[in-house]
């Protein structure tokens, strides 16, 4: 879609020629008897209802809900509502260069290489040798970087859009970070790297397109256990205290209910728990209202 043809740009009176995710499609029909296609079409920007009154069988073969489509078409106002009435529409093959999901899905404002070279300081914060290998490891790893600058956090809660991940991770180490100089007694190696790596696995968790979905692997397993999995493959420099030590603390990031006794095996485990917490909570409490009760406390 040309650039400067965004949705929260369309008026009334102006033609339309571009690409937009279909969140919605339902096949209706009008007081006369004839059917017509009901759309909601979106970019990064917003979305806007849309409507096929003419071959809207034929149309509505051509895609479905979830689709990349292209369209055609004249912004007109119905009802006090800007709609856009469609003449032509149908889905964007995979792969064109029409289909990268930046055009289509939220995304973070902050610069991402700012937030990747925050990471890359955070890191050199990490002394320890195995665990400063691990970490080398992981950020030297150019397609799993890229797939951390892109992944959200999650899908509807807190930093769901793209870059939230990368945003969250940064967040969380900085706390971490903090809370070490301020609790010295801290095993600050194993709390950072913990920090970094603690959401790891969300990078294989999801699919894009026109809606951020989820991946096999994501549904079956979720980003917990990928993230051990790929821990656990890049642990070769890591003894079993050390390897076992920041696998508790990933494992568990979202509360002790889930570690064995129902209990943190370190305070480390525990200071990952509340800066993860205090960072989704705070992020979804900006995000969407403190509703309430508050926003949880745990994402």
């Amino acid at each position: 879609m040309a650039s400067e043809q965004t949705v929260s740009l369309l008026r009334p009176g102006e033609d339309v020629r571009g690409v937009f995710a279909c969140v919605r499609k339902a096949r209706l029909t009008t007081r006369t008897g004839s059917s017509y296609l009901a759309l909601e079409l979106r970019d990064r920007t917003g979305t806007i209802s849309a409507r096929a009154f003419r071959d809207a069988d034929a149309l509505g073969a051509r895609f479905d809900r979830g689709d990349l489509v292209r369209v055609r078409g004249r912004v007109e106002r119905f009802r006090d509502e800007v709609v856009v009435e469609v003449a032509e529409i149908g889905r964007v093959a995979p792969g064109s260069s029409d289909a990268d999901p930046s055009l289509f899905l939220p995304r973070a404002y902050r610069d991402l290489d700012e937030l990747d070279g925050f990471l890359e300081h955070l890191a050199r914060e990490v002394y320890d040798g195995g665990f400063r290998a691990l970490l080398e490891s992981v950020l030297g790893d150019s397609a799993l970087r890229a797939e951390w600058r892109r992944a959200p956090c999650t899908r509807a809660g807190h930093h769901a859009y793209l870059g939230g991940l990368l945003e969250h991770t940064v967040a969380v180490a900085t706390l971490a970070l903090e809370v070490c100089q301020q609790h010295p007694r801290l095993n600050s190696d194993l709390l950072l790297t913990a920090a970094i790596v603690h959401d790891l696995g969300r990078t294989r968790e999801y699919t894009y397109g026109a809606e951020i979905g989820l991946t096999d692997e994501g549904r079956m397993l979720g980003h917990l256990v990928i993230g051990e999995r790929m821990l656990s493959e890049r642990a070769g420099s890591l003894d079993d205290e050390r390897r076992l030590a920041l696998l508790h603390c990933v494992l568990h990031h979202h509360g002790p209910s889930s570690a064995p006794g129902g209990r943190f095996a370190s305070a480390e485990a525990l200071a990952l728990y509340r800066i993860n917490a205090l960072d989704a909570a705070v992020k979804g409490a900006l995000e969407h209202g403190l509703g309430p009760a508050g926003p949880p406390l745990a994402a």
